[in-house]
């Protein structure tokens, strides 16, 4: 794939994950949450430029790196998630500004990499980013399944809860944020 398909191809799954995750939707733990990332690691591996020739150790190192902070972005945006179970059993979803700034640092912290792999001499591919992005995507959905399930785990624990049969308002508001009044 040339440069300019790779570049558009992580600008648009950016954008997509981006935009569905900051606004609540719900979360179907059942489904196959890997698929997306393996998809993008394959397409990433099979790329010829993914370590420079000229500098195999410098390359193999940002990649490293870069591996590394795809990791920590993915962790971070996932703990920094908001998650929640309405009494339906359905769990919902939705980024929260911490999850914004995991990713203005994430982002920040991949173009230093690519200025220190500038001026080190290291051919980039955008392989590369779109391979850390397959790791950043597979560590969040991983541990947003984690905490679901321990969540779920804790709900079936409490058993039924004062207020579980109220009917929801108009307005979707999440009974975490309802107050009681007396």
């Amino acid at each position: 794939m040339s440069g300019l398909v790779d570049a558009l191809l992580i600008v648009a799954v950016v954008v997509v994950v981006i935009v569905r995750q900051f606004r609540a939707s719900r979360l179907d733990t059942d489904r196959r949450w890997w698929i997306l990332p393996g998809i993008l690691a394959v397409v990433a591996l099979r790329e010829p430029g993914l370590l420079d020739a000229h500098h195999h150790t410098a390359s193999a190192l940002v990649l490293g790196a870069e591996l590394i902070v795809g990791v920590a972005m993915g962790a971070g945006w996932a703990w920094t998630t908001r998650i929640w179970v309405e009494p339906d059993g359905a769990v919902w979803s939705r980024s929260t500004k911490a999850s914004a700034l995991v990713w203005g640092v994430g982002i920040a912290l991949r173009v230093g990499l690519f200025a220190l792999g500038a001026v080190l001499g290291v051919h980039q591919d955008s392989s590369a980013l779109l391979l850390a992005l397959a790791a950043t995507l597979l560590v969040r959905s991983g541990v947003l399944t984690r905490r679901v399930s321990a969540l779920h785990g804790a709900a079936a624990a409490r058993g039924a809860a004062y207020g579980d049969d109220v009917p929801r308002s108009a307005w979707d508001v999440p009974r975490s944020a309802w107050k009681e009044r007396v």
